[in-house]
């Protein structure tokens, strides 16, 4: 088994591992493709299956022995992934309604867990002409598409009052209005895929990112929280409780919170309220 002693080196080689499967992808965006569907409203193209193949190849012979928890992937390939060390987590196309809806918000998610804590993290959103990377130890920085790097950080912003959030575009609140009043925030943004929404946080185009509900699985979790530990940032399920990626449950259903860091600790205190029964 290669251990991974240089997580700058883990980060460069699944960048570009990364970009190459978002080349592919935009490939089949410009040719078209069918879809299926593995549950209810839960689609599939051989643009997400590709891409999964692309990254767990190339992921298994820079890091052999290194567990890769890849979304469309045999869970038989990685059963005994809680007992490693390190783990990649991959999402190959998060975000495919968006993909088919063809409105751009979809991207490629590639993130590192050590001893069950996301440490690192890339995104890649071809579509939108974004690269985000980072992690603990590292910072994060945004790249051009013709590989230029720039730093970034999260916001400063610390009054909710003038705070923007970004919410799931599928699983909206009924009412964004009546949601931002409740955390108290100036606006809330439909955004689609979970991955796109890290990068507003991170980056600073948004300083929280608020899901209350089930949040998919922790392959959605892990490079979003990695990027935004490397800018500053913040994360955890919609309890304040710390992902563990070791967890008996793939499945995220406890909610998730990823903000600058500086009103964290307030909006946890209201979803917690708005959990409480009124009676």
């Amino acid at each position: 088994m290669t251990a991974i002693t240089d997580r700058s080196h883990a980060l460069e080689t699944s960048l570009a591992a990364a970009q190459r499967a978002a080349a592919l992808i935009m490939r089949v965006y410009a040719e078209g493709f069918d879809v299926e569907y593995k549950g209810k409203d839960d689609p599939v193209t051989r643009a997400d299956k590709e891409a999964n193949a692309l990254l767990c190849d190339a992921l298994e012979a820079a890091f052999p022995g290194v567990p890769v928890v890849a979304e469309e992937s045999d869970p038989n390939t990685f059963t005994r992934f809680r007992e490693a060390r390190e783990v990649f987590f991959v999402d190959p196309l998060d975000g495919t309604r968006e993909f088919v809806a063809r409105n751009g918000q979809f991207c490629v998610m590639i993130g590192l867990a050590e001893e069950g804590r996301a440490t690192m993290g890339i995104i890649v959103c071809p579509a939108l002409g974004e690269t985000l990377a980072g992690g603990d130890g590292l910072g994060a920085f945004t790249m051009t598409p013709t590989g230029e790097r720039s730093p970034v950080r999260v916001t400063t912003v610390r009054d909710l009052a003038a705070a923007e959030v970004v919410v799931s575009r599928t699983h909206a609140p009924a009412s964004l209005s009546s949601f931002g009043a409740h955390l108290g925030v100036r606006l809330v943004s439909p955004v689609g895929s979970s991955g796109v929404k890290g990068v507003y946080i991170a980056s600073g185009k948004a300083d929280a990112y608020v899901q209350a509900g089930p949040a998919g699985c922790l392959w959605d979790t892990c490079a979003v929280e990695g990027i935004v530990h490397g800018a500053g940032g913040r994360m955890t399920d919609g309890h304040g409780n710390p992902f563990d990626y070791r967890a008996p449950e793939l499945r995220v259903t406890t909610g998730v919170l990823a903000t600058n860091g500086l009103v964290h600790d307030e909006l946890l205190r209201r979803l917690a309220a708005a959990r409480v029964p009124q009676g």
